[in-house]
């Protein structure tokens, strides 16, 4: 499920400060464990990490048992890892990469939608509609990834490590629709600023409600459609409230893992080279984790006989059509890009039109 519940705000600077040094206690007490296990030859180090949403499958299945089960063996037993959610440590998502720049935060999960807030370049990757399946999304990420390397050295000298996605957010509905043009009219639940501006320009109308609350709602008329992931919209009850979904996804939810540099620096060679292999595992195992979820979101809407992880529906699959493809194209170019570059500057659309507008047909206009 991509974390688009929590609000995209500006962190003050100066409140910044503040709670660093309250946080750095706060996450050692959270992150305390027993003594470290002993190493034959040399003492071992102990790794405080922050990982994503807590009760997600990204972090319970595939982030926390990496570093507490995998990480001393990768390691020779030189490294002990102690890894807690960020949304359980006190931390806001949309302070992460200014924690891990300032070191109270060495090694962390940093999820682009909050963080594109101070830094709208940095979810460049994750536009709305840029990617309507996981292939294309793995494309653009395989394009951008130099650049948000670059980005994330030079601005917050932290070292990307790896890049993580969540499934598919896709449009769930109570009454039919066949395309993105069906939509106009509707009220439609969304959870950032990027969906708001893509649901006005198709002349609906944009609710922000929290993830806990979108059936509810629906039940009450709030909205009648809502943006959320396939299979944690069927997790909540979603395939019970509502008659149609998507299956071409609207926005992923792409995470980075990384760590301060001085941090990173400062662990023997022999051990930064195991959890960087360790990690590139890790990175395709989360995708693949994604990609299942992702189907079997969808079959169990469905109610198809392979659904595995979630309650059976009854729901009709919207799938993609030429003239929708068509459409995506044009909302790219002429809404979700000029909104994009407005708040993220013209050198933005230099380095799109760079590294993403030749190789994906969608040139950006500074404005």
């Amino acid at each position: 499920m991509l974390p688009d519940h929590l609000p995209l705000r500006r962190s003050p600077a100066a409140a910044l400060g503040r709670r660093a040094a309250s946080l750095l206690g706060l996450l050692c007490l959270l992150l305390a464990g027993g003594p470290p296990a002993a190493a034959e030859t040399a003492p071992p180090i102990e790794l405080k990490v922050v990982g994503g949403l807590a009760t997600i499958r990204q972090y319970v299945s595939y982030e926390a048992p990496f570093w507490t089960d995998r990480v001393p063996g990768l390691t020779n037993g030189r490294v002990r890892a102690q890894i807690a959610p960020f949304d359980r440590s006190g931390i806001r998502g949309q302070e992460m990469l200014q924690l891990m720049r300032l070191g109270v935060v060495s090694f962390g999960t940093v999820l682009l939608a909050l963080a594109a807030a101070d830094e709208p370049e940095l979810n460049a990757v994750d536009l709305p509609l840029l990617n309507p399946d996981l292939a294309t999304l793995r494309e653009t990420e395989r394009l951008w990834r130099p650049r948000l390397e670059e980005l994330l050295r030079e601005r917050y000298g932290v070292k990307l490590l790896a890049v993580y996605t969540y499934p598919a957010q896709v449009m769930f509905c109570r009454q039919g629709f066949a395309g993105l043009n069906d939509l106009a009219g509707r009220r439609i639940r969304v959870s950032s600023v990027g969906q708001s501006e893509l649901i006005t320009a198709l002349g609906a109308t944009p609710v922000v409600t929290p993830f806990a609350e979108i059936v509810p709602s629906i039940r009450n008329g709030v909205f009648e459609c809502a943006i959320t992931g396939t299979l944690s919209g069927n997790a909540i009850g979603l395939h019970e409230v509502t008659t149609h979904v998507a299956r071409t996804a609207l926005t992923w939810g792409v995470a980075i893992f990384g760590a301060n540099q001085r941090a990173w620096d400062a662990l023997p060679e022999e051990v930064s080279t195991a959890l960087q292999g360790g990690l590139a595992t890790l990175q395709e195992e989360i995708w693949r984790g994604a990609a299942e979820e992702t189907e079997d979101g969808l079959a169990c809407n469905a109610g198809r006989p392979d659904c595995v992880a979630g309650g059976r529906g009854r729901m009709t699959i919207v799938e993609d059509r030429p003239q929708d493809m068509a459409r995506r194209q044009q909302l790219l170019t002429d809404v979700v890009l000029p909104a994009w570059v407005q708040r993220c500057g013209p050198d933005c659309a230099d380095t799109w039109n760079r590294i993403l507008g030749k190789a994906r047909g969608i040139p950006a206009r500074a404005e």
